[in-house]
Parts: structure tokens; sequence; C-alpha cells
């Protein structure tokens, strides 16, 4: 989005254009919704305005207001902006902020705003288990695809939930979510210390799949003592 859309918005809503370029422009609403889309959000913020600062004084002082932001936001060529008539100019830079502020408080959260997976510590010294030590290392270094078949060979002999915990989340990066709920399932409701992280975890497979409403409902489940509960929080608060 930019004020030159707006500008042409305007300049439709206002029937300023000529023949052909309106036809052109009718032409390319008919073709991109998105664009007809932001051509109705336009007329409904523009007749907000008109209804909200209608009486002249009032007018002149939001005006005034909306010179400087629009001034210290966008780069304008000066001719562009002395042809604008006043109203409209003023409407113009409301929407191109007021618009931006909407598409951001309307979007949801994403699971990469959440991936901050721990660090495994499995082997730090004495004796040393040769395939966690690599699944370890490579889980560290985000080398997922590469941890998930080692981890998989040490859960054959040493199924302990602290491994398929972390072998859950390898699972989650490579997009093997199916896997990965299977196994963050099966922690979930046992009764091991990574009870609610995996809860979590399980939560977060859900947001990467956009699956909100699911994901909402497993935050629902996590007790408050959970030590990550202010992210739970905030993520539910998030959700639309």
């Amino acid at each position: 989005m930019n004020e030159e859309r707006y500008i042409k918005f305007d300049q439709y809503l206002a029937n300023e254009m000529s023949a052909e370029e309106k036809t052109v422009f009718e032409k390319q609403l008919s073709e991109d919704q998105e664009l007809a889309t932001s051509l109705e959000v336009f007329k409904e913020l523009h007749l907000h305005l008109e209804n909200k600062f209608g009486k002249e004084a009032e007018f002149n002082a939001y005006k005034k207001n909306i010179e400087s932001i629009f001034k210290k936001h966008f780069k304008t060529k000066k001719s562009k902006v002395i042809d604008l008539r006043s109203w409209h100019y003023a409407v113009a830079a409301s929407v191109t902020i007021l618009f931006g502020l909407f598409l951001f408080q309307n979007i949801n959260p994403t699971f990469e705003d959440y991936d901050n997976p721990e660090m495994a510590t499995f082997v730090e010294r004495g004796d040393v288990n040769e395939n966690l030590k690599l699944a370890q290392d490579a889980f560290n270094a985000k080398e997922y695809k590469k941890a998930i078949p080692i981890f998989e060979t040490v859960l054959k002999t040493n199924k302990s939930p602290e491994i398929q915990y972390f072998y859950s989340i390898a699972l989650l990066e490579d997009n093997q979510l199916q896997k990965a709920e299977i196994n963050f399932s099966d922690l979930r409701y046992g009764n091991s210390i990574y009870k609610n992280k995996a809860t979590w975890y399980l939560a977060l497979s859900k947001l990467k799949q956009k699956d909100f409403r699911s994901c909402k409902d497993i935050l629902l489940t996590i007790p408050d003592d959970f030590e990550d509960y202010d992210q739970v929080q905030e993520l539910f608060n998030e959700l639309d």
C-alpha cells in the first residue's frame, strides 16, 4: 500500500478521472480483489472522517496534524502535494496511516514469533553416548533433518521423556507435523516434567498450521504454574 493508490481512490470517488482513466481503473478493480477490498476500506474511512470532521475549525486542526504526519512518513513530490485538494489530501494521508494500523492489528501471530527452542544438554561431562552427542549437536545447530534419524536410533534403546521431547521439536521444525503431534501428545498425557512443555509445543504446532481455534483450545489446558505461562497468555490474547 502507498499514498499514490489512495490518491487514485480519492480521484475515482470524486469523479475526477477521465473516461479512459476510469475505464482502466474499473478493469483493475474487477481483476484485483485486493485492490477492490482496499477501495471499500477507503470509502468507509473516508465517510467516517468526513462525518467526524465536518466542521471547518475541527477539520483545519485535524488537517494540520495529518500534514505533519504525512510529510514525516511519506516521500512525495512537492507538486503532487500542492495539486491535492486539502480535504482529500487529509483523507488520503489518514487512510494510508489508519489502513496500515488496521492491517497490523488484524494479523494473527505466527509460529516464528514463538519458535525459540531451548538448547539440548544431554551430554555435558563423563561417559559420552556417541549417538546422543551427535543428536544434541545437530539439534543445537538447528540441523533438524540430520538430528531426527539419530534421535530415532537413540530412542530404540532409551525412550526417556527428555530425548522424546527434543526429538518431537526436531520433527516440528522439519514440518513432520503429524509425527511431532503424536509424540507431543504422548508426553502431554504422561507424568514427566516435559508434560506442560509438550502441550505448549502442541499448541505451537497448531499455530504453525494456522489452526488458531485448536491452538487456543490447547493453550487453555496449560496450568498457570508453567514456567513460560506469560508466553501462553500472550499468544492466547493475540489470537483472534
